[in-house]
C-alpha cells in the first residue's frame, strides 16, 4: 500500500493534472461514458438518437433549423464530433468565396457538414459525400433529405474513401474537384491526399479543407502539405467543437498545380 505521506506528497501533482487536463476528462465523459450507457439503454446508436431528436425538434426543409437543432443536441445532450458552428463559419466563408461546383466530402458521418456545405453552394453544384459506415450513412441520408437536398445535389457514396477517390472519374464522371472537405479518420488524411494528387482531379486553385488537424491531429498530413510545394497552406486556429478549452484547427490547402 502507498503510505499516507507519499499519497499526501502526490496530491498536488494529481490536482495539477486534473486541472490541466479537465477539458479532456469532460470529453471522455461526454464522448465515451455517456455514449456507452445510452447505447446500452436505448438499443440505438448515438447517431440514430440524434436523428430522432432532430426529427422531433427541427423544421423539415429548413437547413438552418436542422443545423441549430444538431448543435443543441451536441452541446446539451450528447457529444458528436461534427464541425460545429464556430469552425462551420470558416467553412461557410470559404464556400462563399470560391463558389465551387464540384465538391468531395470525405466523412459524411451523420450529415451535419453535408447540409452545411449544400446550403452554401450555387445552383447546379454537386456534392459527392463519402461514408464507409453503413449505419451512419443511413442516418445521414435521412438528415440530408430532411433538410431538402435531393440526390441531384448530394450523392451519398457508402464505400471507403481509398476505393472511391481513384474511381471518381470513371464511376461518377468527375473531371475536376473544386473543393474537398476532409473530416474522416485522421490517419486517412495523408493517404487520401496522395490519391487526390495522383488522380489528376485537383486543378489550380482547388481547395482542400481538413478538420481536426490539431486535435486529434494529422501531423504527417500537415508536414507533407507544407513541404511538398504543391499547396499554399493556412491553418485556422480554433477549439474542438462543443468542448471549450481543447485547441484544434482546420488546414486550408490551396492547390498550386503540378510544377
Amino acid at each position: 500500500m502507498v503510505s499516507p505521506a507519499i499519497a499526501l506528497a502526490l496530491l498536488p501533482l494529481l490536482l495539477t493534472l486534473i486541472i490541466r487536463y479537465r477539458y479532456f476528462f469532460v470529453l471522455l465523459y461526454r464522448a465515451v461514458l455517456i455514449r456507452w450507457v445510452r447505447d446500452c439503454l436505448s438499443g440505438l446508436s448515438r447517431e440514430e438518437r440524434a436523428f430522432q431528436y432532430i426529427l422531433t425538434h427541427a423544421t423539415p426543409g429548413d437547413s438552418q433549423s436542422i443545423l441549430d437543432t444538431f448543435d443543441q443536441w451536441c452541446s446539451k445532450v450528447e457529444f458528436i464530433s461534427n464541425i460545429g458552428p464556430k469552425k462551420g463559419k470558416i467553412l461557410d466563408r470559404l464556400l462563399q468565396e470560391h463558389c465551387p461546383i464540384t465538391v468531395l466530402e470525405l466523412g459524411t458521418h451523420c450529415g451535419y457538414s453535408t447540409v452545411r456545405i449544400a446550403r452554401s453552394l450555387p445552383i447546379g453544384a454537386r456534392i459527392y459525400s463519402v461514408e464507409m459506415d453503413e449505419r451512419n450513412a443511413a442516418v445521414a441520408e435521412k438528415i440530408i433529405r430532411l433538410a431538402g437536398f435531393d440526390e441531384d445535389m448530394v450523392e451519398l457514396i457508402v464505400r471507403p474513401s481509398d476505393e472511391v477517390i481513384p474511381r471518381l472519374r470513371e464511376d461518377f464522371g468527375v473531371e475536376c474537384l473544386d473543393f474537398v472537405f476532409m473530416d474522416h479518420w485522421k490517419r486517412c488524411y495523408l493517404p487520401d491526399l496522395h490519391l487526390l494528387e495522383d488522380s489528376g482531379l485537383l486543378g489550380e486553385g482547388s481547395i482542400i479543407l481538413a478538420d481536426n488537424v490539431i486535435f486529434p491531429g494529422a501531423p504527417n498530413f500537415l508536414r507533407h502539405a507544407r513541404r511538398c510545394g504543391l499547396y499554399e497552406v493556412r491553418v485556422h486556429r480554433a477549439t474542438l467543437e462543443y468542448i471549450r478549452g481543447i485547441r484544434d484547427g482546420m488546414a486550408e490547402l490551396t492547390f498550386l498545380g503540378i510544377k
